[in-house]
């Protein structure tokens, strides 16, 4: 019996010391990996993405990398200083009556701010964020998103400077002719169609192109022969399409069946130029489209980029190489370094309240005190300029070669553009 005593005390007393240890050591100066327990408390976000409906080709990946992006944070680098972000994740199908029920519950939620992966789910909600004072953050946007300036914030150049851009570009580096060179625009019938028709409504005649069509598709094409048809008959020398992936990869494949590429050239938005429009297109059909992208090319050889790849190819494998993810991750980053800023100029407890005061401080002085950001070099850098919602206002000319969506010019900057003081603007 004694034997058997002692063997008890000696397991007893292992027990103890298994159980003492890690809070011993964690008295030392080691830094834990930081769990629900050790946050300070939390900074409740809504995330907004159309990940099921006629743009899912788009939302899906750019959930994923809004969401690993925030995991990361927290998980990784201890949320934001030592608070974690608590994102609210909802899918707005794409679709208004669902949009304006997400920004809503962010609203009743508690939410401090939101943020929205497409222009269209920001035109559905825009008028009830700005009307509450609730700030939005677009990862996609269009003019009519930023301009006049009110709540909504975007990380990147719209799809009217995605179209100058592009006709700079032509203009200056491919049209060789006399004359002007003859446009026709594809535009998706919601934002992103309509932020490259703002544009080129705007400055077409100033940079002698001459726009023979527009014709407006839906999300949800499976043909566009008949407008193509109507295009090829006045035989422009290029064509234009600010779209999403899925039209757009309809769109060209049309255009080669009516044996109008290869001959003209194509040009395509940011929203259009991902690895989704050469998968639904096929690399073969897409070489030597044009297109333009507001973040680092994928693989680049900058800070941020093993991480993205680390959580893609462990958590969302199909996201592997598509930009929609880079850019929601990148969006994520801005996200946080928002809050941290809000937090560093006015403290927890004013955010914590998660009413129109932490509204107001987020936008006051988080937003509005964006000073240069470097998002790990995953875009260009972020910074508020007032009258400006555009956080960054550099984008690049990329072509697809070899099936790969590759970049061909340096940064380019688009100047800002006071859509609203041009009287149709809105109309």
């Amino acid at each position: 019996m004694r034997k058997y005593r002692t063997l008890i005390v000696i397991v007893v007393c292992l027990a103890l010391t298994a159980l003492i240890l890690p809070m011993v050591n964690g008295c030392g100066g080691g830094t834990a990996t930081p769990t629900a327990t050790t946050f300070k408390g939390t900074l409740k976000v809504g995330i907004m993405t159309p990940t099921t409906g006629t743009a899912a080709e788009k939302g899906r990946p750019m959930g994923d990398g809004n969401i690993d992006a925030i995991n990361y944070i927290n998980d990784e680098l201890g949320g934001v200083n030592g608070y974690k972000i608590d994102a609210e994740w909802l899918d707005s199908q794409y679709k208004a009556d669902q949009a304006i029920l997400d920004v809503q519950k962010f609203m009743d939620d508690g939410c401090i701010m939101f943020t929205a992966a497409a222009s269209t789910e920001m035109g559905y909600v825009a008028e009830t964020a700005n009307r509450a004072g609730f700030p939005g953050l677009v990862a996609y946007s269009s003019p009519a998103n930023l301009r006049p300036p009110q709540h909504i914030y975007g990380i990147a150049p719209d799809y009217g400077d995605d179209w100058t851009a592009f006709a700079n570009y032509y203009m200056k580096n491919i049209w060789k002719g006399p004359g002007k060179p003859k446009m026709a625009l594809e535009l998706l019938n919601n934002p992103t169609g309509a932020g490259a028709q703002t544009a080129a409504r705007a400055f077409a005649d100033q940079l002698g192109i001459d726009i023979v069509a527009q014709e407006e598709h839906a999300t949800s094409t499976t043909s566009e022969m008949d407008a193509l048809t109507r295009i090829r008959d006045l035989h422009p020398d290029v064509l234009y399409i600010s779209s999403t992936p899925a039209p757009t990869a309809v769109i060209i494949k049309n255009a080669i069946t009516l044996g109008m590429y290869p001959g003209i050239t194509i040009g395509v938005c940011h929203a259009a130029m991902t690895k989704a429009l050469v998968d639904l297109a096929g690399a073969e059909n897409v070489e030597g489209i044009y297109g333009i992208v507001a973040s680092t090319a994928w693989g680049a050889d900058v800070p941020g980029m093993a991480k993205v790849i680390e959580y893609a190819q462990k958590y969302h494998p199909n996201d592997v190489g598509n930009t929609d993810y880079l850019t929601s991750w990148s969006q994520s980053l801005i996200l946080a370094e928002i809050l941290r800023k809000a937090l560093n100029n006015v403290g927890y407890a004013v955010l914590a309240k998660g009413d129109a005061s932490s509204w107001q401080a987020v936008e006051l002085n988080g937003i509005q005190k964006l000073d240069g950001y470097d998002v790990q070099g995953l875009q260009p850098p972020v910074k508020y300029t007032p009258g400006d919602n555009r956080l960054s206002n550099l984008l690049r000319i990329f072509q697809v070669k070899n099936g790969v969506i590759t970049a061909i010019t340096d940064w380019i900057e688009a100047p800002l553009v006071k859509y609203e003081q041009f009287d149709w603007f809105g109309h």
